[in-house]
Order: structure tokens, then C-alpha cells, then sequence
């Protein structure tokens, strides 16, 4: 067996116990790496590859999810550059301060501080997004919020990326300004071409093949090969806004795999020592300003305290983009090698740290929800909690389940059905197509009260996640509603704990063939 697929092996058996234990498999790939090369075995050339084509593919996704007009929303993008203004300076004069005291790890350059500073700003779009999809809070405003703090953040690096590699552009670039200014014409094509590619593996293969076009392009430009895979995300993103986000979803695992050969990389710099140790602890103590920072940014521009506490919490944690730009400072001989092993080191106590936080973050906010109440000013429109009057039905959750249940109890209940949404923008949109729907979530004790949903007969709920269906029935008992509740599954075993609870279970697979008959019957003639 090769000593590749030794490794990858090890890796798995570490990450899927990190996942028993509910820790992100990440830090086991970072472990298996320190060991692999403690012990002689592999070497970082022999991952290489692997690991080129996960940070091209991690550039390409950001791309894909690019929306310019969300990014420049006052409330994310202001934060995320005032929170990089202040916590740069301060983390660099700690990093400063670490170079001094401990001789392995001083510098020779004077830009090395900041360029650690700088990758230690970001947060991890890995973590957050896995974090949200395990709460059911991913179209949540507070994750829209969070990731769109996230790819400002993406973006960034990139351009640091780009500015850092001291490469002129060829002249050879001049040619795509006329390109970019004919979008009229090509864009109408792309988007054709996406349609066609169809949903399957011709999709996964068609993003595969255009990140690595963008990469390839962009290097016979001179520029930085990352920079075109994200760029050509982009413009996808443009063409053709829907079709790019499910080539999002369907490039997410395998950018993930890919990116196993770069934390196992990581471990091939060196071995870290007792003073690597106390830096990174250092490190993680300047992280706990993070949620402050963030809490305070999100409230002066009008958030809500809870949309504010779930966005910080789930950004304080240190990113492996910021261990991709070290890793990339490192190769050009901006930085050591041993400041590359401590900031892996910092990057898996910020997991460690972050990961019971979040999954405790609502039961502590419940905690101290009127201290932090206090900090709210005038809500934004996005924010505010619009009273649900005479209804008699209230859907929570307004994906194709619950508009098709909509649609079919409008025909008994007329307009006493009112359906609840956690996107923002999708609650606009439904009302734009003539639904009554309100823009909430689920999960929020503060909706329910404001919004009076308990004055209802009957509530039909569909979310994101068994978990979060568990949420809300028992957020509901606790509030009082003694009326029916019903609730989609998936399983069984779920639907025999939701029926435990008082619930009226639905199967969505087991029951669907059901309603299909059952539909057949009545309509045929």
C-alpha cells in the first residue's frame, strides 16, 4: 500500500473520532499530519497536488457564492472591515511581542507580523457554514450575516494573495477589458451552456473543469492562478445566480476532500514545541475580543441582540484560509516554517473553543438575553418582527414543502394560513407571489412572543433538521400552545419521537407514495 493512501487512512480513523466526540474532523487531518511526519512517513511533496487542487477549488466556490449586492449592505461589509482595522494592529503586536520573548520564532523581516496578523483576522467559512447546516440555521438571517462577513473576508486574502506574489501582469490582460465590457453578449451563452450541463455528474465535472480554467488562464496572464478560479466563480455567479449556487452545494464535499491533503500538509513544516504551545494559547486569547467586537459592530448598525450574538459566536474562531496565506507567506520565505506549526496550533484550539460555544450559544443567550437586549438600537426592516394576526394555521418553514401545504390549506382556511420564513429575501419574494408570509425564525423565543404564533390552532412545521424540528415543538409546549402539531421526517425512529412528544408525524418518503396515490385517484377521470 502507498504511503498516500496510508495516510489518507489515518486521516479518516482521526477525523471520524473527532466527529464522534463533535469536533470538526479538520483537527484530525491537522493531528495525522504532525504524527505522519513525526514518524518519518510521507512527505509534504507527495500531498502536493491534493492540496493545490483543494485551495483552488476552496477559490472557486467562494466565487460561486459572490453576490455583490448582499456584500455591500452597510450592516456586513462596515463590520468586516472595521473588525480587520482593529484586531490586525493588536495581533500583530502580540505576534510582535511572542518574536521577542521566544528565539525560535523571531523575525528577519518586518512585514511578517502583519502578514501572520492579516491570516489570523479571518474567520473559518468552513466551520460556520457546518455549524449553521447542524443547527438547521442555514438560510437563517444570522447565517446570511455571518458568510457574507465571511467571503468579504475570502476576498480579501485573495487580493493580499495577489498584491504579495510581486508578478506583473502580462500584456496579454488588456485584452479582457472589451470582454468584460460585452457581458450583454457572452452572458446570455454562459448561461445557456450552465442550463444544458444538466444536475448531474457533466455539472460536478463542468465546475471542475472551470476552476481549473480559470487557474491555468490567469497564470499565462502572470496573475495569480487562485485569483482566476475565483474569478470565474464569479462570473458564473453572474450568469446565472441559481444554477451557481447548486454548483456551490454539488463542488462543497469535493472541495472539502481536497483540502485533506492541505491540513495533512501542514504537519510536514515541523513539530510543534512548548513555545509554539504558549504562542498559540497567546493567540487564542486575543480571539475572545472577537464575539465582543463583532456584538458591538452588529448592534450600532441596528442588528438585533440575538442576530448579533449567533453571527459573532459563529465567527470566532481562526480560518484555514488565514493557514492557506501563511502557508503561501511561508513558501516565498516571508515567515518560518515554525510560525506556520503555531498558527495550525492556534486554528485547532479556536476549533476546540468554538465548537461547544456554538452548540450552547442559544441556551446562553436565553441566559442573558435582557443584558444584552439593551444594547439593541432601532431595528432594521430585515429585523423587525411583524405581528401574525387571525390565523388560524401557521406554517414555520416555506421551502416546496411548505408552499405546497400553503397552497393546499388556503383552499379550507382562505386567508387565516400564514407562512413563516427565515430568509429575508425569500419572505419578500413569496409575498411578491401573492403568500402571507412573515419573515422569522423558527428557533427564536423572541418571535414567537412578539409575533403571538401560540394564538394559532393549528402549526405545521418543516425545517432544515430533525434537531431543529425538536427545537421548536418543545419551544412551543414550553410557550403554552396546546394545539396540533404536525411535523415532517425522514425516519422512522424520528417520527416515533415526534409522536412521543404529541406530535402529528408525516414521513416525507414513506408517506409520499401515499399521497400520490391518493392524489391519482382523486383526479382521475
Amino acid at each position: 500500500m502507498s504511503s498516500i493512501a496510508v495516510i489518507l487512512a489515518c486521516a479518516f480513523v482521526s477525523g471520524l473520532g473527532f466527529r464522534h466526540i463533535g469536533y470538526p474532523p479538520l483537527l484530525g487531518y491537522l493531528i495525522t499530519g504532525f504524527v505522519c511526519a513525526a514518524l518519518g512517513f510521507g512527505s509534504a511533496s507527495q500531498l502536493a497536488p491534493i492540496a493545490d487542487l483543494g485551495i483552488t477549488m476552496l477559490l472557486f466556490t467562494i466565487g460561486l457564492k459572490l453576490r455583490v449586492d448582499v456584500l455591500m449592505k452597510r450592516y456586513i461589509l462596515v463590520p468586516a472591515l472595521v473588525h480587520m482595522v482593529v484586531v490586525i494592529p493588536l495581533t500583530a503586536a502580540v505576534i510582535m511581542l511572542c518574536g521577542v520573548f521566544f528565539t525560535v520564532l523571531s523575525f528577519d523581516n518586518a512585514a511578517a507580523p502583519w502578514t501572520l496578523a492579516l491570516a489570523l483576522s479571518f474567520s473559518s467559512t468552513v466551520f460556520a457554514i457546518k455549524i449553521f447546516d447542524e443547527r438547521g440555521e442555514g438560510q437563517s438571517f444570522h447565517a446570511a450575516i455571518a458568510i457574507g462577513v465571511l467571503v468579504i473576508q475570502d476576498v480579501l486574502a485573495v487580493v493580499y494573495l495577489v498584491l504579495a506574489s510581486g508578478k506583473l501582469p502580462s500584456i496579454w490582460t488588456l485584452a479582457f477589458i472589451p470582454l468584460a465590457l460585452s457581458g450583454k453578449l457572452w452572458i446570455p451563452a454562459l448561461k445557456r451552456l450552465m442550463s444544458q450541463v444538466g444536475h448531474g455528474e457533466l455539472q460536478l465535472l463542468f465546475g471542475f473543469a472551470m476552476a481549473l480554467a480559470g487557474y491555468e488562464l490567469f497564470e499565462l496572464l502572470h496573475l495569480k492562478g487562485g485569483l482566476g478560479a475565483l474569478v470565474v466563480g464569479a462570473v458564473l455567479a453572474v450568469a446565472d445566480p441559481a444554477r451557481a449556487s447548486e454548483l456551490y452545494k454539488r463542488l462543497l464535499n469535493l472541495k472539502n476532500l481536497l483540502l485533506v491533503g492541505f491540513f495533512l500538509q501542514i504537519g510536514y513544516a515541523g513539530i510543534p514545541s512548548a513555545e509554539m504551545f504558549l504562542v498559540a494559547l497567546a493567540l487564542l486569547a486575543v480571539l475572545a475580543l472577537r464575539p465582543v467586537i463583532y456584538f458591538t459592530l452588529f448592534t450600532f448598525f441596528r442588528l438585533r441582540a440575538r442576530t448579533a450574538t449567533l453571527a459573532g459566536i459563529a465567527l470566532t474562531t481562526y480560518s484555514e484560509f488565514g493557514l492557506i496565506v501563511a502557508a503561501i507567506a511561508a513558501a516565498e520565505g516571508w515567515i518560518s516554517n515554525e510560525w506556520l506549526v503555531t498558527l495550525a496550533l492556534a486554528i485547532a484550539l479556536s476549533f476546540f473553543v468554538a465548537t461547544p460555544l456554538n452548540k450552547q450559544v442559544h441556551r446562553w443567550f436565553r441566559s442573558v438575553r435582557n443584558q444584552l437586549l439593551k444594547h439593541e438600537k432601532q431595528r432594521l426592516p430585515e429585523e423587525h418582527i411583524e405581528k401574525i394576526e387571525n390565523a388560524r394555521v401557521v406554517l414555520l418553514g416555506m421551502g416546496r414543502v411548505g408552499r405546497g401545504a400553503y397552497r393546499f390549506l388556503t383552499e379550507e382556511y382562505g386567508d387565516t394560513v400564514v407562512g413563516v420564513e427565515e430568509n429575508y429575501e425569500r419572505t419578500e419574494d413569496l409575498k411578491t407571489q401573492g403568500f402571507r408570509c412573515v419573515h422569522g425564525d423558527a428557533s427564536d423565543r423572541d418571535f414567537w412572543e412578539r409575533a403571538g404564533v401560540t394564538d394559532c390552532e393549528m402549526l405545521l412545521v418543516s425545517l432544515s433538521s430533525h434537531r431543529e424540528h425538536l427545537a421548536v415543538v418543545n419551544l412551543a409546549r414550553e410557550l403554552g400552545f396546546d394545539g396540533t402539531i404536525a411535523v415532517t421526517t425522514g425516519f422512522n425512529d424520528e417520527r416515533e419521537q415526534l409522536e412521543a412528544l404529541g406530535c402529528v408525524a408525516f414521513n416525507l418518503y414513506a408517506d409520499v407514495g401515499r399521497g400520490f396515490a391518493e392524489t391519482a385517484v382523486e383526479r382521475r377521470g
